[in-house]
Formats: C-alpha cells, sequence, structure tokens
C-alpha cells in the first residue's frame, strides 16, 4: 500500500524540448512577423474590395474604412464606362496566342539544346540568356520603326494590331522559356528518350510520348509566365495599339476623363481584370511550384 500511495503521489515526468528545437522567443517573432506580412498583403487587397463596393461620393473624398452604403452599381457600370469587354478579348486573344507559341517553340528549341549537339550551341544558350539582361522599353523605338517599315514595304499591317503585339511579348517570354526549359528537359533521364527510340519511335515521337509528359510541370510554369507577362503589360501595348486593339492594361486608363475619375470602378475593374490570372494560378499551382523547382536538386 505504502509503494502504491508513493506511486501514485509521484509527479508526473516534464516533458523536455529537444536540443534541435528552436527557442520560444523565436516562435513569437515568428508568428508576430508572419501576422505583420500577412496584414501587409492583404491590407491592399482589402481597399481594393472596399472601394469598388463604395459609392464614388464616398472613394473621392477622405479615405473611409468602411463604406457609408455598399452598392454593386460599380461592377455594373464598368462595361458601359469604357469598352471593358472589347478590351478583356484583346487581351484574352493577345495573351493566349503569346503563351500557346512561346509554349511551342520554346519546347522544340530546348530539346534540341538538351538533347543535341551542334556547331554555336553554347553561343545560342548564352545569347538566349542574355537577352534577359536588357530593359524592355530599349527595345520599343526598333521595334516601331520595324513594324511601320514592314508596314510601308509589304503592306502587312503590324503596328497597331494584335499580330504585331504577339510579336513583340514573344520577344520576352521567349528566351526566358526555352532557358526554363533547357533545364527541366536536362532532369529528364535520356534513356527515355533511348528506349523511345528502340521501341520505333523518331525524335518527335521521343519528344511527344516520353518528354513533354514527363516535363508537364516545367511546361506549365513556362505557360503561366508567359501569360501573365501578356497579361498584366502596359508599356508596349500602350505605343503598339489603337482603340480596337487595346488591351486591359491599357483600358483601365479610360475610367480618368479630364473631369474626374471613377476610382471605384477602377477598383471594380482591377478585380474582374485579375479573375483569370488567379484562377489559374490557383488551378495549376502544384504544377507551377514544381515547375520552378525542377533541377534545384540532382
Amino acid at each position: 500500500m505504502a509503494s502504491a500511495t508513493k506511486a501514485a503521489a509521484a509527479p508526473a515526468p516534464v516533458a523536455r524540448r529537444s536540443p534541435m528545437a528552436p527557442p520560444r522567443s523565436f516562435l513569437w517573432l515568428r508568428r508576430v512577423f508572419l501576422t505583420l506580412l500577412t496584414g501587409f498583403v492583404l491590407l491592399p487587397v482589402y481597399v481594393m474590395v472596399s472601394s469598388s463596393l463604395k459609392p464614388l461620393q464616398d472613394v473621392a473624398g477622405s479615405f473611409r474604412w468602411l463604406p457609408s452604403s455598399v452598392t454593386f452599381r460599380p461592377y455594373v457600370d464598368i462595361w458601359t464606362t469604357v469598352p471593358l469587354a472589347d478590351y478583356f478579348l484583346n487581351s484574352l486573344i493577345v495573351a493566349g496566342a503569346a503563351t500557346v507559341c512561346s509554349v511551342v517553340i520554346a519546347v522544340f528549341a530546348a530539346y534540341a539544346v538538351s538533347r543535341y549537339r551542334f556547331r554555336g550551341k553554347r553561343v545560342f544558350t548564352v545569347t538566349v540568356l542574355s537577352t534577359q539582361m536588357f530593359p524592355g522599353i530599349l527595345f520599343l523605338l526598333p521595334l516601331f520603326l520595324i513594324y511601320v517599315n514592314i508596314g510601308n514595304a509589304t503592306g502587312i499591317a503590324l503596328f497597331g494590331s494584335r499580330a504585331g503585339l504577339i510579336l513583340t511579348y514573344l520577344t520576352f517570354s521567349l528566351p526566358f522559356s526555352i532557358w526554363m526549359l533547357i533545364g527541366y528537359f536536362d532532369s529528364v533521364p535520356k534513356e527515355l528518350d533511348e528506349a523511345a527510340l528502340v521501341d520505333g519511335c523518331g525524335p518527335l515521337g521521343a519528344l511527344f510520348r516520353v518528354v513533354v509528359p514527363a516535363a508537364i510541370p516545367g511546361i506549365v510554369a513556362v505557360a503561366v509566365y508567359a501569360f501573365m507577362t501578356a497579361w498584366g503589360e502596359v508599356l508596349f501595348a500602350s505605343v503598339m495599339t489603337n482603340d480596337t486593339t487595346r488591351t486591359l492594361a491599357v483600358g483601365l486608363q479610360g475610367y480618368a476623363t479630364q473631369n474626374d475619375v471613377y476610382w471605384n470602378q477602377v477598383m471594380a475593374a482591377s478585380l474582374v481584370v485579375s479573375v483569370p490570372v488567379v484562377a489559374g494560378f490557383l488551378l495549376l499551382q502544384r504544377y507551377l511550384v514544381a515547375g520552378l523547382t525542377a533541377g534545384a536538386v540532382k
């Protein structure tokens, strides 16, 4: 009985912290930092959403955290104040075509660099990478002169057309896409290509039946990058387009008139414009993360 009483009265063993566990002060500091960072990131989103639900007088005056009255009228007026639907269609066509062309060309170019040896291979890869060092505005005037001279000489209207804007965006997205897919194709074992060739596939058959399915995450990452680059670009779209080919990034300026700026409609249109990009990112997130981290560990 005495031994049982002593055993019952004995204190429970205290759980010891692992020597590798971070100190409690670090854990609290991390929580505070992440909370502040989350608030910093979500604050602009809240301002956009709340401003899009306010009457114009609330947005034009001093800033108010809460609207005096909630209205969805700005989401209705954005389609009539400016031809937003036309701008939306232009952006979809330009960004979609630039993405498809960038992915297709990058797949063939990266596969050739990754799998074959040819004269000038190193020069080609260095040239592709070096194009990323130059600012985009450096190419604005040369492309403008090239498009105008081509139009005068051949009658092909590249300046002010969707085709000209697509070619312009390819000059930015294609070099990065090729460089990124080269690294991803290098991580795919060459033995898979050799096995496909032994089974009777040609080089294109090995590419599309073996390499491309294994490189889907990298291809998705390239497609997302190309689409986002074309979707939100402003500088070249403001110079290379006209009233009929204007994209969303430039068309949003139409809510600012000489007399007033429809800030609530600007915020509402900005949220509507960001929906395709956000939805695509959420749907392809797992492929995007895998594609961006490909080749990091050999």
